[in-house]
């Protein structure tokens, strides 16, 4: 049975002592919003939201700020009630420096009008599309993209198999096993309404074995094994299980082609956070304006919280009592795939799953020559040869490179860690890729002003 789900590659990073043990029991506890938010315009794939509010201006709870711009945007909506003392550049966890909306907390939770969906199971999908695209939600496991764009599929494109993600592989990671113990039924609530909005009538959620509280809660709120179209499958514990293209195969066995989407074979993705902010939206007629994010790794009280969005770094390791002696790093996201920062004041977004505190073993050795053991081809779940990628990267053969696929590496960080000479093999790929879509971005460029001149 384990073989029939896995898909090929992966691998099982070891957690140590402060993983997901230590934090899969812990409750989620709501943070105390801080005196003060800062709302980034640009939490998402796609164009940033333009500001519709000004400094000086008050603002209730779940009112709108920032306004989409394009199909491929998110509206961005306070997650505090008080009053805007800036609109300004604040640097994220990328290091980018993007607009953001400043908000003074006046602790009155004052929250806008809400309207809640009257009998949603009657709405059509283009009206279910829109409150979630009203709602501003995106996916809540890291990507950050568009929902209402996921939902809204491409004309031509047939959607068979909506996929939940409730897989949580990256190590320390709890926030999503804890949201489907605790809110199993709210999930599937707003797995059914999703359905609704896609007209789709099958669903599969794919959860870790090593979550078998939140199988059993889940199970538990379906009407029978398949009976209403919704399937709770148990996979193997293996990273990046979680993947996109990963989880599409091992729980529906399609395989998505090389530089396609799960949409090019019948399915969308979505993550168990990001059904729970739509349930949330229609049920409750609430935007995204709250995450649960874990706080885990070298702190002296790690939990689950339940945080406002712009409420910072900082904000979180003081609700955990502080960091212990020994942190080397601090990760946005999670040590596989997450962003090393270096301030306090980065501020949590609708994508940040968690904030670790890391010791030793999240600094990079020193690297040594590759031995050739092949390791890192049979971890590659892209099935990617990293070991050529990387000596062709460094060595600047761009085009070579791009040959042998490094744009298909999901920069899942599994050949890093499995590498024994300790290359930095994703790395390489990460930058690679950079290069190469900036050479196309200017050679589009160049031939769109050629075909301009031509005319």
């Amino acid at each position: 049975m384990f073989r029939m789900r896995m898909f090929p590659g992966g691998t099982h990073p070891h957690e140590g002592v402060n993983g997901k043990a230590v934090n899969g029991s812990n409750a989620i506890v709501e943070l105390p919003a801080p005196a003060r938010v800062v709302i980034p315009l640009s939490q998402h794939i796609g164009a940033p939201a333009r500001a519709i509010v000004a400094k000086g201006d008050a603002v209730l709870m779940g009112q709108k700020i920032g306004e989409a711009q394009g199909f491929v945007s998110a509206n961005v909506h306070a997650s505090v009630s008080g009053k805007v003392v800036s609109v300004e550049d604040v640097e994220v966890a990328s290091g980018e420096k993007v607009p953001a909306v400043v908000i003074e907390n006046d602790y009155q939770n004052t929250w806008v009008e809400l309207h809640p969906a009257q009998r949603p199971e009657s709405l059509t999908a283009k009206e279910l599309q829109e409150i979630i695209r009203e709602a501003g939600i995106v996916g809540q496991g890291g990507a950050a993209f568009p929902t209402s764009v996921k939902l809204t599929p491409a004309q031509g494109k047939t959607i068979e198999t909506l996929v939940i993600n409730g897989a949580e592989c990256e190590p320390y990671l709890t926030s999503d096993h804890r949201l489907m113990v605790e809110k199993a039924a709210q999930i599937i609530d707003g797995l059914r309404l999703m359905m609704l909005a896609l007209d789709v009538k099958r669903a599969v959620i794919g959860v870790e074995k090593n979550k078998p509280d939140a199988i059993e809660a889940l199970r538990a709120c379906c009407t029978g094994v398949g009976g209403d179209g919704i399937t709770v499958m148990a996979l193997p514990v293996m990273y990046p299980q979680g993947g996109e293209k990963q989880l599409v195969y091992a729980t529906t066995r399609r395989k998505v082609p090389t530089g396609g989407l799960p949409l090019d074979v019948g399915c969308v993705v979505c993550n168990v956070g990001t059904v729970y902010a739509v349930q949330q939206a229609i049920r409750e007629g609430k935007p995204l304006v709250q995450r649960v994010t874990t706080m885990g790794g070298l702190v002296n009280n790690p939990g689950n919280f339940l945080v406002p969005i712009g409420c910072s770094v900082g904000n979180l390791i003081d609700a955990c009592g502080g960091l212990k002696n020994d942190v080397r790093m601090l990760i946005s996201g999670g040590p596989m795939m997450g962003m090393a920062i270096n301030r306090f004041d980065i501020p949590v977004t609708k994508g940040t799953s968690g904030v670790l505190a890391l010791g030793k073993e999240a600094v990079d050795p020193e690297e040594s020559p590759c031995i050739n053991c092949g390791r890192c081809v049979k971890t590659c779940p892209m099935q990617l040869m990293p070991t050529k990628l990387d000596l062709l990267l460094r060595k600047g053969e761009y085009e070579e490179a791009e040959k042998c696929g490094v744009l298909n590496c999901m920069e899942c960080g599994a050949c890093t860690f499995v590498c024994p000479a300790k290359r930095l093999l994703t790395q390489s790929c990460r930058q690679g890729k950079k290069v190469i879509r900036a050479r196309q971005k200017k050679e589009a460029e160049r031939k769109a002003a050629e075909k301009a001149q031509e005319k």
